[in-house]
């Protein structure tokens, strides 16, 4: 059984303009159906060990903290629960005259088997939506 979902959407703007909104996690509910709030549970620049707590329509909340992080290009966070771990991925790299978005999810440990099949036509439907959503979001602004 799949336990990775993933998208990739290209964006008709450069990196420089798609980076700072997908980074900006905060301000997710802005612009993505997908998210209701984005609660950041530390101070300070959005690092490595950053924690964020993240309430999503008809799912868990769940607490999120960034284990990789290449600035400009991606991040990783990880949110962990009993017998599971949901890594999400976000990268953003350059694409011909845009930039190429990858989005991805992917559960892991014995629940995550669970988590992958109860949830895996919303998670895809939701990793899908937040690319479309990140791409009028950015070329919107950049055009007006």
């Amino acid at each position: 059984m799949n336990r990775l979902f993933e998208t990739r959407r290209h964006i008709d703007a450069p990196v420089e303009d798609v980076w700072p909104v997908i980074y900006d996690v905060e301000r997710w509910p802005d612009w993505t159906p997908t998210i209701n709030s984005v609660d950041r549970l530390d101070t300070g620049p959005f690092a490595i060990g950053s924690r964020a707590e993240v309430r999503q329509p008809r799912l868990p909340r769940a607490r999120w903290e960034v284990t990789e992080l290449v600035h400009g290009r991606h991040f990783t966070w990880v949110a962990k629960g009993p017998g599971m771990m949901t890594i999400a991925r976000h990268e953003v790299v350059p694409d011909g005259s845009g930039a190429l978005v990858t989005l991805s999810i992917e559960q892991t440990g014995p629940m995550g088997a669970v988590a992958a099949l109860a949830w895996r036509r919303l998670t895809q439907r939701y990793i899908d939506l937040e690319a479309e959503s990140l791409d009028r979001r950015v070329t919107s602004s950049t055009s007006s």
